[in-house]
């Protein structure tokens, strides 16, 4: 675990206003998805004509990795930006293949996610679940896991005007479950992205996780408040700072 300064957590956190709401993304921190939306992509990119093993394929896969905490619409107009329309054919087709390959397949929490959830709840924190996605697709990774009433909110980009890395569906949550403090908000996430979200919202902790794309060094240079293994560390990070008020 790397740690702010002292490997003591409640010694790091301790002098912070109490934690109210923990925004915690989907894929790569609470979710498991397996790799389903890098095959969509790659099956929306090769429709329009990109074939595997040239540079232009290699560029766009490789932004599509770095830059999937960000809408999947904006994904898409990025790498198709001279054509309006391919960018449209093609998020159209990742969304309906990664619908596809979830019904097929499925998903599954992290390890030890369920039980990290139902720790922050009995911390007295609000939960919010966060993603890239499109509204319907969300739903289907909830309905697959049967979280639909897991947390108190969640919100796609559509939801609040932009991805991470912009701070809107963090101050979205805010203003829906009528808090009144950013400060008071834990935004936990698996890229460099999703720590640029809670920073420029003004969020008390940004917490990077290791399962998914982004590794600690990145998370170090991005100035995470902490970096852990998995969503299984996070809890302890908050410990005696939540607030218990209902």
């Amino acid at each position: 675990m790397t740690m702010p300064a002292t490997a003591d957590p409640g010694q790091c956190f301790r002098s912070r206003r109490p934690l109210k709401l923990a925004v915690l993304d989907l894929s790569g921190t609470t979710v498991d998805e397996g790799g389903l939306q890098d095959e969509a992509f790659i099956a929306a990119i090769h429709q329009e004509g990109v074939e595997p093993g040239t540079s232009r394929y290699d560029a766009m896969l490789g932004y599509f990795q770095e830059a999937r905490g960000a809408s999947r619409h904006e994904i898409f107009r990025a790498v198709f930006a001279e054509d309006t329309v391919a960018a449209r054919r093609a998020n159209h087709i990742f969304e309906k293949t990664y619908d596809r390959l979830l019904a097929e397949r499925g998903v599954k929490p992290m390890d030890g996610a369920d039980q990290a959830i139902a720790e922050l709840r009995e911390a007295g924190m609000k939960i919010v679940l966060t993603t890239g996605f499109a509204r319907h697709t969300q739903n289907m990774i909830l309905e697959s896991l049967g979280w639909m009433g897991v947390s108190d909110l969640s919100l796609c980009p559509s939801d609040a005007g932009r991805g991470s890395p912009y701070p809107d569906m963090i101050l979205t949550a805010l203003l829906a479950l009528d808090l009144d403090d950013v400060r008071s908000v834990m935004a936990v996430g698996d890229t460099v992205r999703d720590i640029r979200a809670g920073q420029r919202a003004g969020a008390g902790l940004t917490v990077g996780v290791l399962t998914g794309y982004d590794d600690s060094a990145a998370f170090s240079g991005a100035g995470a408040s902490a970096v852990v293994p998995s969503i299984r560390e996070v809890p302890p990070l908050v410990s005696g700072t939540a607030s218990r008020a209902s």
